[in-house]
């Protein structure tokens, strides 16, 4: 085999090898991403319950107090303050 044809074989074997490397790395980043995608989701979703259950305590809560205390309307802060 001549010089040329043995270079011409190192170089295309390094670069095959070198883009089946980096399709590789490229594959299991996309995974990583995908994956930390699909965790943040989930997340996401279970601040929304806690903030949703927040908010059906403090509505029971509300209507507990309403029941128990008097409470009037009278249009609000500017009202109260002579603006009204």
């Amino acid at each position: 085999m001549s010089r040329a044809a043995k270079l011409t074989l190192a170089g295309t074997s390094i670069g095959a090898i070198g883009i089946v490397a980096l399709v590789h790395y490229q594959q299991n980043a996309e995974k990583a991403a995908m994956h930390a995608g699909v965790i943040r989701d989930i997340e996401q979703q279970r601040v929304k319950k806690e903030r949703q259950a927040d908010f059906e305590m403090q509505r029971a809560l509300e209507e507990e107090y309403r029941k128990v205390q008097q409470v009037h309307d009278e249009g609000g802060p500017e009202k109260a303050r002579g603006k009204g």
